[in-house]
């Protein structure tokens, strides 16, 4: 959830950790059930009870699970390799497990806008969202449309999305937004929004109070008056996301 302080180039605390998806292959044959039946085998019990904690996030991952480790997800998915019609079937499952696995099978440039969309209205983790952003939702084609248009969605999920999406342009790509808007939103919003939806809106607030100096203070005030966060549980070493100190720290940070 937080970042460590002894990290560089990390800008931002994360509700999951993802990291490099497995190499983009040829698949092998492999069918639903046997996928599934080799995550069952892989379920451990306290995976299982740390995956259903409910937090300041939202609600925990369900009995739709086996408890198989993050590493493992990924061990197997370096097995099978990318596999798009399998991908979509252990998506459709519900489960936990399969819906990681599923991210990282996936072939990206297979998705219609449309089908994408229905994939992430049918998130039920934020989890399972972090990873759809980070090796589906911000690989596609069709990100940008998408993301204005989830920025208007009554879907917790899609709004997750959008505003994780808008989070990483006002970093990497901000021409053409309009950060003073952006911020009026947040301000009136944010304090009422689902808790799914409040953490990435959180990254966003952060993100322009790093990155812009000139929106800096109010992007600090903004999260001094909402104070979402501002107890939140951190190791030592790591950073809170309370915005204003992730901003005063990654300010810092850059010298």
């Amino acid at each position: 959830m937080a970042m460590k302080s002894t990290s560089k180039k990390a800008t931002k605390p994360k509700a999951a950790k993802a990291k490099t998806a497995p190499a983009r292959a040829k698949s092998t044959t492999v069918t639903l059930e046997e996928a599934m039946r080799q995550l069952k085998s892989l379920g451990n019990a306290g995976v299982r009870a740390q995956n259903a904690k409910s937090g300041p996030l939202g609600s925990g991952a369900g009995d739709n699970q086996f408890g198989v480790s993050r590493g493992d997800v990924r061990k197997l998915a370096n097995k099978i390799k990318t596999n798009h019609e399998l991908a979509l079937a252990l998506w459709k499952t519900g489960n936990i497990d399969a819906q990681f696995l599923a991210t990282l099978l996936i072939k990206v440039n297979l998705l219609s806008a449309d089908e994408l969309e229905r994939v992430v209205k049918s998130v039920t983790w934020v989890w399972v969202a972090d990873w759809l952003h980070s090796y589906v939702v911000k690989e596609h084609a069709d990100k940008e449309t998408l993301r204005k248009k989830w920025m208007t969605s009554d879907d917790r999920w899609a709004a997750r999305a959008g505003w994780q999406l808008t989070a990483g342009r006002v970093a990497k790509a901000p021409e053409g937004l309009d950060l003073e808007a952006l911020l009026d939103r947040i301000e009136k919003e944010m304090g009422a929004a689902a808790p799914e939806v409040q953490w990435t809106m959180n990254m966003c607030l952060a993100e322009i109070g790093i990155h812009f100096p000139k929106h800096r203070k109010r992007a600090i005030a903004i999260g001094e008056k909402l104070g979402i966060y501002r107890n939140y549980p951190v190791s030592k070493g790591c950073t809170s996301p309370f915005a204003p100190i992730w901003i005063n720290e990654m300010v810092r940070r850059q010298g």
